[in-house]
């Protein structure tokens, strides 16, 4: 990888890099940018057709080829034949809602009525717990699936098995070297997964639920289930399976990439009476692109689980009620406003604790009083301004802190967790590489920060070392037009493992730099040497060292800069901007 444009540190202190093995062709015709932005992401050159239009039948794998697959497929058919009651047991994030969603639509679809139950965060915390498990098999069900939870439930799940409970996990967190008490563990991240298995790792659990589907749809086929009735579409549910994707932040790569692609255009056709009252009350008046699921549907389903009532997400996803879904879809869209409110008042605490830790690899920051609603997106906020792994524990009047963590790329947080977990630091633990949750002592908090730190320090070190901001292409300020921006959207879809591309535009002089909302976002106005203006901003950056420079920054100097080209539609003019990433001294 080449420096680009001579940027050795750049206003936010990182090197800049080209993508790729080198520095691009600014004529480039479109069809070769796309080509250009597809290998430098790692797909292999006889796989750019599959990679242009990703489609499920080109990514799919066997799903028998995941342990304990077919044990699970077979119990569910026997179920659906003897018309048995299940419960599916979810977890309160986009993830765990999607997951619950798509399942509870496709039992009923085979002529069950799945009950759900979706923990409530404060008082129950995340996954399995005994006594609500025991509730439900008082309540007559014998047969439980768990989604998005469960890989670490060992006591709870062993209790629900004491009491005649069968459960099936469904899951796509880290898993210890034991498994939980069911009858079946549906995890492409066991210790003892196959190649197939290991290989779809980065699948969010929708993911791994859409493919138990597909293995019982094929289950039932198999024993003539169909032949007096129609078969469900189960690719009708993608759209619950990009959003879940990529509301959790699983990598757009392989079966993912076409989840997403191919959800975005069920997702179109409104199908979903509750996906299609939610995106009204974002105000998404388009079809919904990548970027809406992560930014504006997602944060809606998840504030019920926050700040609200667990199961809304649910209960939206799977209703067939216009009403219903509109009534649900607004009350998710105050709940969010009320969670931006309370997530500010955290995030001011949380920026002051995190102050004072100095040079510390893992920030580790904790209150009394603070909402455990809003922990993981604070967490997500110190991670971004900070570029250090951040764990955020609101302590609550027992003492019992919940904590939620985000790191950045290179430093894996959930096996840290875990490995805190197993040296007694924790009384619950557990994630992902990118994401972890944990629940620990008061006083056990400082020993927890210390351990943290002897045990990422020198791979937080590593990773700051090597802090670039990777580019894929150089315009002139007249070419940051609408017609890219369309160009560069066709290698999508983006997000994590499929990094959206990042253009540089320049030279360029600051015209007007200002401060606009709550947020702190820096907007600019820039005019290059060939006289066209560039209009560009960076969110959430007035307190930041980008931020900063920009402000400071008159019309004499000449800068390069850089972010994600993207449309603004207004009043039907289309017209193009940055997202800025970064700015740079120019020569």
């Amino acid at each position: 990888m080449s420096v680009a444009l001579n940027v050795h540190r750049s206003f936010a202190g990182q090197s800049w890099r080209w993508r790729g093995i080198g520095e691009p062709d600014a004529g480039a015709r479109p069809d070769d940018l796309v080509t250009r932005l597809l290998l430098s992401r790692g797909c292999p050159d006889d796989a750019l057709d599959a990679h242009r239009s990703p489609t499920i039948r080109g990514f799919m794998p066997d799903p028998a080829g995941f342990q304990d697959m077919e044990k699970a497929a077979v119990r569910l058919a026997d179920a659906v034949a003897a018309q048995e009651p299940i419960t599916i047991f979810g977890d309160y994030d986009v993830d765990g809602a999607t997951s619950s969603a798509l399942l509870m639509r496709l039992l009923r679809s085979l002529g069950l009525a799945p009950a759900v139950y979706i923990p409530d965060r404060l008082a129950e915390g995340y996954g399995p717990n005994s006594r609500a498990l025991a509730g439900i098999v008082e309540g007559g069900t014998r047969l439980i699936i768990t989604v998005d939870c469960g890989a670490q439930a060992f006591d709870p799940l062993a209790h629900a098995a004491s009491l005649g409970a069968e459960v099936i996990v469904v899951d796509h967190h880290q898993c210890a070297s034991t498994l939980p008490n069911a009858i079946a563990v549906i995890n492409p991240n066991r210790l003892d997964e196959g190649d197939t298995g290991r290989a779809h790792g980065h699948l969010a659990a929708v993911g791994v639920a859409f493919l138990l589907g597909a293995a019982l749809l094929r289950v039932l086929r198999g024993r003539g289930f169909f032949a007096d009735r129609p078969e469900p579409r189960l690719l009708d549910l993608l759209d619950l399976v990009a959003l879940g994707t990529v509301a959790d932040v699983a990598a757009l790569t392989g079966l993912n990439r076409a989840f997403v692609a191919q959800g975005l255009k069920v997702m179109s056709t409104r199908r979903n009476i509750g996906l299609a009252a939610l995106a009204d009350a974002a105000r998404l008046t388009r079809a919904p692109l990548c970027q809406d699921l992560g930014f504006a549907l997602g944060p809606r389903i998840n504030a019920g689980g926050r700040v609200g009532r667990a199961d809304l997400g649910v209960r939206l996803l799977t209703t067939d009620d216009p009403e219903e879904a509109a009534a649900i879809a607004a009350e998710l869209d105050r709940l969010n406003e009320e969670r931006r409110t309370i997530e500010a008042t955290v995030q001011e605490a949380a920026a002051v604790a995190a102050a004072i830790q100095g040079n510390r690899a893992v920030l580790v920051v904790a209150g009394r009083g603070w909402h455990p609603g809003v922990i993981g997106i604070v967490a997500g906020r110190l991670k971004e301004s900070t570029g250090r792994p951040a764990i955020v524990i609101a302590v609550d009047e027992h003492g019992v802190g919940k904590g939620s963590g985000r790191s950045i790329s290179g430093v894996d947080l959930g096996s840290a967790v875990l490995a805190a977990k197993e040296a007694g630091l924790l009384s619950a633990g557990g994630g992902h590489a990118m994401a972890a949750g944990l629940t620990v002592d008061e006083g056990g908090i400082d020993a927890l920060a210390a351990f943290l730190d002897r045990l990422l320090a020198d791979k937080v070190a590593a990773a700051a070392a090597g802090r670039t901001l990777m580019l894929d292409t150089l315009v002139s300020p007249r070419g940051v037009a609408p017609a890219l921006a369309e160009a560069l959207e066709a290698g999508g879809p983006y997000g994590s493992g499929w990094p959206a591309p990042r253009v540089a535009a320049g030279p360029v002089r600051i015209v007007k730099a200002d401060i606009v909302g709550s947020g702190g976002h820096v907007r600019l106005v820039t005019c290059g040497d060939d006289g066209a203006r560039v209009k560009a901003v960076a969110f959430r950056a007035a307190d930041t060292l980008l931020g900063q420079q920009l402000l400071a920054t008159g019309p004499d100097r000449r800068l390069w800069i850089a972010g994600r080209l993207k449309l603004d539609e207004w009043n039907g003019e289309r017209r193009a901007e940055l997202h800025l990433d970064d700015a740079a001294e120019a020569a």
